[in-house]
């Protein structure tokens, strides 16, 4: 038999490589900005076309290559940070294994331009597809530029499963808040499709994390200090009540490198217990100083998931460092039955003796008395007017009521509470034909026997249709706000409201300004109450988040869904006999009755014949 064992050639083994280091656009950003840091860079900037796939661009002022360390750093496995393998558990920097240029130069166009501070001039190198294509020596200034374009060129399978431009750019937005954020000493300027998004300068932390999430976000920051022999915590973490429906704000540093750890996200969210709705995730920016021997960050292509020597201590330690800010900081109600605040006594009053209050009364003072009341000279003298004859405007009266005049009269009743459906002018809704059975479901006859009916399913339904109908005729009707709404975003959360704007105003919001630390609501839909409007922007961009929608029509049916699950009935809430009827006759108008958006049954029928087996 012959032999079948062969070695692949060098691009092929790039190529595959790549699959592993490169999986989108932002892979390449965060492997280039990482490149310009070790690079010792106080100044970085990037530069995006078209979500990346058309351009990247980083360009630092860093220490520069030679010519041959140019020409040598586009091979697999060269590196300067590793002689031994007892190097990788010692790294302070963040590539080490030589992958990350020749990955990107197997599947893209690659030019590089290169001087250091040394050199009078520099080195410009073009690479396409694993291949140089020219190396000569160029006028640059000093650093490091490389332009890495046209993305997945020689691989159309990998770019056909690229997202959208804006599905991308905003992976591109998270490497580059991730970086920027570990990294507050330099300073960064991001740059998309020619124009400025962020100018961050050389900061501490603090200011770093408002530049980036606003200005309004500084507010919500309490500080996190611990320094042990294990690990030392420092950071931020948000106020309870800033809480959000998304995942966006959470950070982690280890040895300023971003990580993530779900064991450590479950020991911050103990800390929180209790103090956040259900269903919400708190914000935080913790980094993590621990001994480079004790951590593993090689088990993972892009170096995101790390493993600590002693993971149980660090839990316990970062747990309790969280709880103690949150108390420190007075976010937490303290408990103490010695002393009342209301009770004690002002400063100003400390040395003051006790005196009893002085009350004056006028004992011959009579207010039925008629006295002419004497005034300030230059002023008209006031009397108190006689109310003899009072009883003469109320004569007739009696004859009108005996005429029959007002008891032909409609007086205006009081609004019914409780009724969250449109009335309804047939009078057959009013028979008691249905009843809710534990808060959660309706039962209703029908000739065979009964229907059962989810009620938060079924209103999921019925909000669904009406929201898809209205943003495809746009013709919802909107209720105007007294007074605007004004709701803080950070500025990927104000870039998805922008992209999903034309959408929302045809299911009736209407919006003022919109800048980089929020937006203006100045009207809602006639089913959202103004206290909902928070609650479903933050549900909405969250959704968003999870990439469904890729495309118009996958726009607006995400958006319809969000806003049917949020403004849907839910269980445990009370339903009026007018209510349930209404649900009733709605769930069975629409299009698709027997599924909720989400693929779920909405009622179930149990016949009469199903009930007379159960008695056999």
């Amino acid at each position: 038999m012959a032999d079948i064992i062969r070695l692949l050639p060098d691009h092929v083994a790039n190529q595959i490589a790549a699959g592993e280091v490169v999986q989108r656009p932002a892979s390449v950003v965060k492997e280039l900005l990482e490149n310009a840091i070790d690079a010792k860079a106080s100044e970085i900037k990037l530069i995006v076309k078209d979500g990346g796939k058309t351009l990247i661009q980083v360009v630092d002022n860093g220490i520069g290559m030679s010519g041959t360390d140019a020409r040598l750093s586009f091979e697999r496995h060269a590196t300067s940070k590793i002689e031994k393998a007892e190097d990788l558990f010692n790294l302070n920097t963040k590539g080490f294994r030589g992958e990350a240029l020749a990955s990107i130069a197997a599947i893209a166009h690659v030019e590089m331009m290169t001087r250091t501070d040394d050199d009078e001039i520099g080195t410009h190198i073009k690479i396409e597809g694993s291949k140089v294509i020219s190396q000569e020596v160029a006028v640059v200034p000093k650093g490091t530029s490389m332009l890495v374009k046209h993305l997945f060129f020689n691989i159309p399978a990998r770019r056909n499963f690229l997202k959208s431009d804006q599905v991308e750019f905003r992976h591109i937005t998270d490497e580059f808040h991730r970086v920027a954020l570990a990294h507050p000493q330099i300073s960064f300027c991001f740059y998309n499709n020619g124009g400025e998004l962020f100018n961050l300068p050389e900061n501490d932390f603090r200011k770093r994390i408002v530049h980036i999430f606003g200005r309004k976000s500084n507010e919500k920051l309490v500080p996190v200090t611990e320094d042990t022999q294990v690990v030392k915590i420092s950071g931020f973490i948000q106020k309870p009540e800033f809480a959000k429906k998304s995942r966006g704000e959470q950070f982690f540093f280890a040895n300023n490198r971003f990580i993530k750890s779900p064991y450590l996200h479950h020991a911050v969210l103990g800390a929180f217990d209790g103090l956040i709705r259900p269903g919400t995730h708190p914000g935080y920016f913790l980094c993590l100083d621990v001994d480079p021997a004790s951590i593993d960050i090689n088990i993972h292509p892009t170096k995101t998931e790390v493993k600590f020597d002693d993971e149980h201590t660090l839990y316990a330690i970062l747990k309790s460092a969280v709880k103690h800010s949150l108390g420190q900081f007075n976010v937490i109600p303290a408990l103490d039955f010695e002393q009342d605040q209301n009770l004690e006594t002002p400063y100003n009053y400390k040395d003051k003796g006790i005196s009893l209050p002085k009350v004056s009364v006028n004992a011959a003072f009579n207010p039925f008395q008629v006295v002419e009341q004497k005034t300030n000279v230059g002023q008209r003298n006031y009397v108190k007017t006689n109310t003899k004859g009072w009883e003469n405007l109320y004569q007739g009266l009696g004859t009108l009521e005996n005429e029959g005049v007002t008891s032909n009269m409609e007086f205006e009743s009081e609004a019914i509470n409780g009724s969250i459906f449109n009335a309804s002018n047939d009078p057959l809704d009013t028979v008691g034909t249905t009843f809710q059975l534990r808060k959660k479901y309706i039962i209703t006859t029908i000739k065979s026997g009964m229907v059962v009916i989810n009620q938060s399913r079924a209103h999921q339904r019925v909000l669904y249709e009406n929201f898809l109908k209205n943003i495809t005729i746009k013709e919802a009707v909107s209720q105007q706000l007294l007074f605007p709404l004004s709701l803080s975003f950070s500025s990927g959360e104000v870039e998805i409201l922008k992209e999903i704007r034309e959408n929302l105003c045809a299911v009736g919001f209407v919006f003022g300004t919109i800048d980089e630390d929020g937006v203006e609501v100045k009207g809602v839909p006639v089913v959202v109450t103004e206290s909902e409007v928070q609650m479903v922007m933050e549900q909405l961009i969250a959704d968003y988040q999870m990439e469904v929608a890729v495309d118009s029509f996958s726009q607006s049916d995400m958006l319809a869904k969000t806003l049917a699950k949020t403004l849907s009935v839910k269980t445990g809430e009370v339903l009026d006999k007018q209510s349930q009827m209404t649900l009733v006759n709605d769930l069975f108008a629409c299009k698709e009755t027997t599924l909720s958006p989400f693929n779920k049954r909405t009622y179930i029928t149990i016949t009469e014949n199903d009930l007379d087996r159960k008695f056999i």
